[in-house]
């Protein structure tokens, strides 16, 4: 399975104490050079910064197709992130993309790509019993404790699955 990641879906589950869910659902999880420098450079994210350089599943993707980037960065208004993140998804012909970013998501399904974000991530994780529902609830404690930007309609719908 080819999994590509933007800098969101990772930066969350850090927060969340939850980054092996990755390595549990995917083995290893592709991110592009512009990711991995997002990931390591913003002094926002100190703690995280060494938890990513020493991430033995997290491994880095130079893009082939720049003038594609910048064609996304330009005419979308997409980050070097998602942009290089949609690209390689589309260059390595991904079997999915982790995004959260409601601008690139649309960008990416118009470009065939299947994406799933944080809170995908976590229902797979229920469904596979790799979390219980209180792990799961927790989880979302930790998101909404580190701000990390997940719309009430997502955790209601979160919610509502682990609950059937």
């Amino acid at each position: 399975m080819i999994v590509i990641s933007d800098t969101t879906p990772i930066i969350s589950l850090i927060k969340a104490g939850r980054l092996e869910l990755l390595q549990k659902l995917f083995n290893v999880v592709y991110i592009p050079a512009a990711v991995y420098m997002e990931l390591t450079e913003n002094k926002a994210y100190s703690e995280e910064i060494k938890i990513v350089q020493e991430c033995p599943f997290l491994f880095i993707e130079e893009v082939q197709n720049e003038k594609s980037v910048m064609i996304l960065r330009n005419f979308a208004g997409l980050d070097a992130g998602e942009s290089e993140a949609i690209i390689l998804a589309d260059e390595k012909q991904s079997d999915v993309l982790l995004m959260d970013e409601h601008r690139g998501r649309q960008v990416a399904k118009k470009m065939g790509i299947v994406i799933t974000g944080t809170i995908g991530i976590l229902i797979q994780a229920f469904d596979e019993k790799i979390l219980t529902k209180k792990e799961v609830e927790e989880c979302i404690i930790k998101l909404k404790e580190n701000e990390i930007r997940i719309s009430e309609k997502l955790y209601r719908k979160l919610r509502e699955y682990i609950d059937k």
